[in-house]
């Protein structure tokens, strides 16, 4: 495969990944619910596997150091061509850059950083690894969403970052952007106001692609997680949203083109 071939377009979503205390019990419930599993990845940071289905790539999980309290949360990773430039310019803007610009060995650069509201994300600049690898199967990434209060101030920041075209949902009470790269929806900004949990502020949420929500959901339960709003219908599909044993959040969804 060229490098073309692989290249992603920057802003593009492109991994997800999660840092955990128990990594042992998280892989067996990720493996449980998805399907996936797990081969060594970069250690530079501490005890760290992949996921995988047939082979192939899907999301990382990382073992925090004992002493390290950090919420436990996934965390969506956006393209870039230049981790070191992006993130200039991600402290230009207002945001802040936590962990990096650094190597992952022979993977790839990347970052960690957070937007002015607060939301953490990072940035990856592939080399051997290109992200996730599998798109539309059961557990595999299938959306990322901003949960944030508002979104013109950050959509600001996003669109400073990336060449994102920005595509708001015109409605007095509904604050919603979809953020298209190359005429391509890649990711979205929802504004919820007063209803953005203090407990969490705002965030990045994966949506996972499963083959039946509510036995997904069952699923989550009978491992030791937790569901946190029941199965719904929306515009795209049967969604539900979960918390792993750790409490990590993440939404499970059978989209509505399956």
């Amino acid at each position: 495969m060229t490098e073309a071939a692989i290249r992603r377009t920057p802003g593009t979503p492109c991994w997800v990944s999660l840092m955990v205390h128990g990594l042992a019990a998280t892989e067996e419930f990720y493996g449980a619910l998805f399907g996936w599993d797990f081969h060594p990845g970069p250690q530079q940071l501490g005890p760290y596997v992949r996921g995988t289905l047939d082979g192939k790539e899907i999301a990382g999980i990382g073992q925090l150091p004992p002493d390290r309290h950090l919420p436990i949360a996934w965390t969506t990773y956006l393209a870039t061509d230049d981790a070191d430039t992006t993130a200039d310019t991600i402290r230009s803007r207002g945001g802040t850059v936590g962990v990096g610009p650094l190597d992952a060995a022979e993977a790839g650069r990347m970052a960690i950083a957070s937007d002015p509201t607060g939301a953490v994300f990072g940035i990856w600049q592939a080399a051997a690894h290109v992200g996730t690898a599998v798109a539309g199967a059961h557990g595999t990434p299938v959306w990322n969403e901003l949960i944030t209060r508002e979104t013109s101030t950050v959509g600001k920041f996003y669109e400073a970052l990336f060449d994102y075209d920005v595509e708001p949902v015109v409605s007095a009470d509904f604050d919603f952007l979809t953020l298209r790269l190359e005429g391509r929806p890649v990711a979205s900004l929802h504004g919820v106001g007063r209803a953005l949990a203090r407990d969490r502020g705002a965030h990045w949420m994966t949506y996972f692609e499963v083959d039946d929500t509510d036995a997904a959901a069952r699923l989550v339960s009978e491992l030791g997680g937790h569901v946190l709003q029941s199965p719904r219908e929306s515009a795209n599909g049967r969604l539900a949203t979960v918390a792993d044993p750790e409490g990590a959040v993440f939404t499970i969804v059978r989209s509505a083109d399956h």
